[in-house]
């Protein structure tokens, strides 16, 4: 059996409160950044145009138009989106997007965001706002759920003030 010093016993308990204190906080703050706000999503593809670039690469360019709805949250709004897939030649592909929309008062955002290859979700921010979506940095994540290759629905959660 080792026996620790008084100064060794202290050094060890100082050492433990602080990784205690660290994982509490750490336990607070991953609490504190939970999703506040969450929906559900629309986009039909109104068109796409895909080139062949060779060699395995492809782009496709896209316009949809959509909506968002939410019972917890000020986004109840229609507009429009645009953005790109990027195949490359490993077959991965990589998706970002743009879209603009506005609540039946008037009041409109914009958001971006995109996916990364093999990822179940991507990320969206908010870009700028008018009205209720003034002044806002919300957040969050997306996820399809249904995808036709015409109409996709999905949902949504994030931060938001």
């Amino acid at each position: 059996m080792t026996t620790l010093s008084w100064e060794d016993l202290m050094k060890t308990t100082k050492m433990l409160n602080i990784w205690i204190f660290v994982g509490i906080s750490g336990f607070a703050c991953g609490s504190a950044l939970a999703d506040n706000c969450s929906g559900r999503w629309s986009n039909v593809t109104q068109s796409s145009e895909t080139i062949d670039l060779g060699n395995g690469h492809t782009l496709t360019t896209f316009f949809a138009r959509g909506s968002v709805t939410s019972e917890n949250y000020t986004y109840n709004a229609i507009g429009a989106c645009g953005g790109y897939v990027l195949t490359t030649p490993d077959g991965k592909s990589r998706v970002a997007y743009a879209c603009a929309r506005k609540n039946k008062d008037g009041d409109s955002y914009s958001d971006a965001g995109g996916i990364a290859p093999g990822a179940d979700r991507g990320t969206w921010s908010q870009t700028g706002g008018t009205g209720v979506f003034a002044g806002k940095n919300n957040s969050g994540w997306w996820q399809p759920a249904v995808d036709d290759g015409k109409a996709t629905m999905g949902i949504w959660g994030g931060n938001c003030h």
